[in-house]
């Protein structure tokens, strides 16, 4: 079902126990316009007016880092600010922290902004979930870089990349030399290009391209004919460039990015191109950050129902996945 959320008044007959929210996150993020004045940060507001026809017992609301600082046209609060003063005026107790989900389960240093607001307030000792140890991509991604697992959904890798910046050199290689992770896109970013299994990948958005090298590795910067080159924006820039070459290279597949962000692997993917696919893997809320917030949530609603502090065995340890 799909609909203006404008337009909609629920009619329920029984109290929901949880509303989660995607508020539209263009106008604050940083890969957007950075726009107070955005129509589509003000759709926080339809959730106050939901929420006070529903009465939920917990609402959870997702967003970028910028609603500590962009602020709202009218009240000239921060929209973080305003979005709890407002969820407070209905009767709500409001907590909000950053996360950065590499320490949930996800294999990238994405951060992200979450509300959890508690009905009449929260259960006693209530705390959001903790960060656990740094995950890293080498268990989502290896055996498909190596391409020792072939048979997934939404993956078919192929080799020729093709760049005006970086170069598929087709030079002979040992045989089963390890295959690497690169970046093939903002190639004016700080940061070698050229990434390591044993860590986690910066946030997967809808704009970088990574991809895969293998055979004869080279990664170096180098200055941009600002005269005669393509797609000059700023000929006056003197920042260098990097380059990769390799004796092959392949951007990422759909699966590749789609276990970056803890997907699935019967998790299909369908879309009109290949773009409104990366989109779709790209804006979603990383699946294991979303288990854990998902999990603290029934904790906290079962301690309420049953007059019990809040108890999380695993708050500290190896995360437990449902």
């Amino acid at each position: 079902m799909s609909g203006d959320v404008c337009s909609y008044n629920p009619q329920i007959k029984q109290q929901p126990d949880v509303l989660l929210v995607g508020v539209p996150c263009q106008g604050f993020s940083l890969g957007g316009n950075r726009n107070n004045y955005d129509t589509r940060n003000l759709l926080y507001k339809q959730v106050i007016r939901i929420a006070k026809i529903c009465q939920p017992r917990v609402i959870v609301i997702e967003n970028v880092l910028n609603l500590r600082t962009m602020k709202t046209p009218d009240t000239g609060r921060p929209f973080a600010e305003q979005i709890a003063a407002d969820l407070e005026q209905l009767g709500y107790e409001v907590l909000s922290d950053i996360f950065k989900v590499c320490y949930y389960g996800v294999p990238q240093t994405r951060r992200r902004f979450v509300f959890v607001a508690f009905l009449g307030g929260r259960p006693l000792r209530y705390f959001l979930p903790r960060p656990d140890s740094e995950t890293t991509i080498r268990e989502f991604l290896y055996e498909l870089a190596q391409s020792r697992v072939t048979n997934l959904p939404n993956h078919q890798p192929e080799w020729g990349f093709k760049s005006a910046v970086h170069i598929e050199t087709r030079q002979p290689f040992v045989p089963g030399e390890e295959i690497v992770p690169v970046r093939l896109s903002r190639t004016a970013s700080d940061g070698n290009p050229i990434r390591s299994f044993d860590a986690p990948f910066p946030a997967i958005d809808t704009a970088t391209i990574w991809g895969w090298a293998q055979g004869n590795i080279v990664a170096a910067r180098h200055q941009k004919d600002r005269l005669n080159g393509k797609f000059v924006r700023n000929p006056e820039a003197d920042v260098t460039l990097w380059r990769v070459s390799a004796s092959r290279l392949r951007s990422f597949t759909h699966r590749e990015y789609a276990r970056l962000q803890t997907f699935p692997d019967d998790w299909v993917f369908v879309g009109g191109n290949k773009r409104d696919i990366h989109l779709q893997i790209g804006n979603a809320v990383p699946v294991r950050f979303a288990q854990q917030i998902a999990r603290n949530i029934r904790i906290a609603l079962e301690s309420l129902d049953q007059n019990l502090a809040f108890f999380d065995e695993m708050a500290t340890g190896n995360l437990l996945l449902f």
